[in-house]
C-alpha cells in the first residue's frame, strides 16, 4: 500500500461520527441506570438503535482500517509508545465490537426483546437464562467503564500530540495540515 499522510476521509468520517456516538451512547447509558424518572423508557428507547449501529459502524470501520493506507507514526515516536498506541487502538476495537454484542445477549438473556422501532426486533442471540444475565449485566457495565477509560487515555494522547508534540498524528486524523 501507498504511504500517506492522513487517513482516508471515510475513515476520518466513521472514527469522528463513532467518537461522537459513542460518547453519547456512554452518558445515555449512565443516566439510564441512575433514573427511574419518565425519560428512563426514552433512554432505553434510544440505547439499543445507537448501539447496533456502534456496531455496524466498528464493522465498516475495520474494513476500511484494512483496505485503506494509514499514516504511520512519526519515527521521533518511542518503540514502547508505539507498542501501546496500536495496543490501545485493538483494545478499542476489540470493546467496540464486544460491548452492543453484551448487551444484546445480556437482553436476550433477561428474556427482552431488543427493538430498534418502527416494530423491527432483533433475535435473541443467547436463550433466556438468568444465570447468563446475572454475568452479562456486570460484564456489560465493567466493558462500558474500561471503555470509556481507554478512550479517555486515546483523548489525552491525542490532545498531547495536537497541543504539545505537533507531530502531525492529531493532524492525520483531523485531516488539517500540520503547523
Amino acid at each position: 500500500m501507498k504511504q500517506v499522510t492522513y487517513f482516508h476521509p471515510a475513515l476520518r468520517l466513521v472514527h469522528w461520527l463513532m467518537a461522537l456516538a459513542i460518547m453519547t451512547m456512554l452518558f445515555i447509558g449512565v443516566a439510564m441506570v441512575s433514573t427511574v424518572s419518565s425519560l428512563h423508557g426514552l433512554l432505553v428507547a434510544i440505547h439499543k438503535p445507537l448501539g447496533l449501529m456502534i456496531f455496524v459502524l466498528v464493522v465498516v470501520r475495520l474494513w476500511l482500517r484494512f483496505y485503506t493506507a494509514i499514516p504511520p507514526l512519526p519515527g521521533s515516536i518511542p518503540a514502547w509508545q508505539r507498542a501501546l498506541a496500536h495496543l490501545s487502538h485493538w483494545a478499542l476495537y476489540a470493546m467496540m465490537l464486544a460491548q452492543p454484542l453484551i448487551g444484546w445477549a445480556m437482553l436476550s438473556a433477561a428474556g427482552y426483546p431488543v427493538t430498534l422501532g418502527g416494530g423491527f426486533v432483533l433475535p435473541s442471540i443467547v436463550p433466556v437464562n438468568n444465570d447468563w444475565y446475572a454475568l452479562l449485566r456486570p460484564l456489560h457495565s465493567i466493558v462500558a467503564l474500561l471503555l470509556f477509560l481507554t478512550i479517555m487515555a486515546h483523548l489525552a494522547a491525542a490532545l498531547l500530540h495536537a497541543l504539545v508534540l505537533r507531530d502531525g498524528v492529531f493532524n492525520s486524523m483531523a485531516g488539517t495540515r500540520k503547523r
